[in-house]
């Protein structure tokens, strides 16, 4: 069973959100919260394997949330957002967010997001992701750039394979493009994410865009 905590600020979303998950046998909702500080106190309390996080909510944001759930190691987190590709949506990238999911989505694409996520799948829907990237990308950074010393310690494959998470592919995309079987790729991310010490292949993601790997 995949232990999901939803924080939706709205009743009426988070009411239909639960609802949705619910009708999923592998699923289960093991909490609801309707800020951000509730979420990161339920993750806390119940240590879900997911939280479907809401970016913009009361006395927390989203990404502050965010940022506590992941730098606590509680859970991972699936970003609800509309598509305004906001300042929200890269924060909560920044911040660790595992993957992220559009509002408008239909019900059979939540529930195949969060079993994604809940695999360790962070590229939810690749032809979304690029754009997402690129826009995150051509943005002026708020923080320091990523130092380029820090890909010497990976492998030429494992570079490569950086590009390919950089460019929103998935697993099986990775496998095609660099002629490998998936499960030598899911390795490859794998040790990337632990040289890295990234949390999700979201911010690997990010990180090839940023040094233009």
């Amino acid at each position: 069973m995949i232990r999901v905590l939803v924080a939706e600020d709205q009743s009426a979303v988070r009411a239909g959100l639960v609802l949705i998950l619910r009708s999923a046998p592998d699923i289960e909702v093991v909490g609801e919260a309707a800020d951000g500080e509730q979420a990161v106190a339920l993750a806390r309390e119940l240590r879900p394997d997911l939280v479907l996080m809401d970016v913009q909510m009361p006395r927390l944001d989203g990404v502050s949330a965010t940022r506590q759930v992941v730098a606590e190691g509680l859970a991972d987190v699936l970003v609800l957002t509309t598509f305004d590709l906001d300042e929200y949506v890269f924060g909560a990238l920044r911040a660790g967010a595992s993957g992220f999911l559009l509002k408008n989505t239909e019900a059979t694409e939540l529930l195949e997001a969060v079993r994604t996520v809940a695999r360790g799948e962070g590229l939810i829907a690749p032809a979304v992701t690029r754009r997402l990237i690129a826009e995150f990308a051509a943005k002026p950074a708020r923080e320091p750039a990523a130092d380029p010393a820090v890909l010497e310690q990976l492998t030429r494959r494992e570079r490569e394979v950086l590009s390919c998470l950089g460019q929103g592919l998935s697993n099986a995309g990775i496998a095609e493009r660099l002629d490998m079987a998936e499960a030598t790729v899911k390795t490859h991310v794998s040790r990337l994410l632990g040289k890295l010490e990234l949390r999700s292949r979201v911010q690997a993601a990010v990180l090839a865009q940023e040094l233009g790997v």
